[in-house]
This record gives structure tokens, C-alpha cells and sequence, in this order.
């Protein structure tokens, strides 16, 4: 006999793990809480399981234009007052970060991938406080 499992929010909120389709779409803020975008997508390393980067939407109109910026996940921390994802960034900082169209973004993981999750590091470096 299967039985549904009821969450309520604030279960939700103090359990250590998440689904995927509950971060998609999520919105992504800088400090002073201004919306930067969206979480479109996560990148998750195979053999680990971890996720490494939060793939973020920014900028475009309506698809057209839009970029896609992989983050490394450690600099998002979740804030439930906005209802989204605090990165330490201004948006001066992702305008001139790695990023990617959607034919590029379905291409990585190929022989590109050491050289895409070098350039992503290198960039972010100074943001993050520890390893990824």
C-alpha cells in the first residue's frame, strides 16, 4: 500500500536535501537585493553526485539574448526572506563573467570541460572563500 507523503513548508525549509525542479527557476539576487536572474539549470558531476554549478539565465528579452552563466553552487546561499539565491556578485561582475548560449551550454562536458570549469574558477576565485 503506497501512501503520499504530505510535506508542509516548514518541513521543507529545515530538511537538508532538495529537489531539483524546486531550485529551477528559483530567483538569484546580489547582496543589496537586486535581481540578477534565474537559476536555469544545474551542472552535476557524475561520479559525486555534487552539484557544481547553478547554470543562471541573465539577461536577454524574452530567450532572445539570453545567457547562460554557470556559478559554482558554493556561492549561493539561499535566503528564505527573498524567496531565492544570495550570490556575492554585482551585476557588473556577471556581465563580465564566462557565459554561454543554449547551443554552447548543451555542448559542454565534452573536450571543452577542463578548460570551461578552469575559466569558471579562475574567475570566481576571488569571490569564494574556499575550495568549490
Amino acid at each position: 500500500m503506497d501512501e503520499a507523503i504530505v510535506e508542509t513548508a516548514d518541513d521543507a525549509r529545515d530538511h537538508p536535501l532538495i529537489l531539483a525542479s524546486r531550485v529551477l527557476g528559483t530567483p538569484v539576487f546580489d547582496p543589496a537585493g537586486t535581481r540578477l536572474g534565474h537559476v536555469e539549470n544545474l551542472s552535476i558531476e557524475k561520479g559525486s553526485g555534487r552539484v557544481v554549478y547553478a547554470i543562471m539565465s541573465f539577461g536577454g528579452f524574452f530567450g532572445i539574448g539570453e545567457k547562460f552563466h554557470p556559478v559554482p553552487w558554493s556561492l549561493l546561499d539561499y535566503d528564505g526572506t527573498r524567496g531565492g539565491f544570495v550570490v556575492p556578485l554585482e551585476p557588473s561582475v556577471l556581465k563580465g563573467a564566462p557565459n554561454y548560449d543554449a547551443e554552447e551550454l548543451r555542448a559542454l562536458g565534452g573536450a571543452d570541460y577542463r578548460r570551461y570549469g578552469d575559466s569558471i574558477y579562475r574567475y570566481y576565485g576571488p569571490y569564494s572563500a574556499g575550495p568549490w
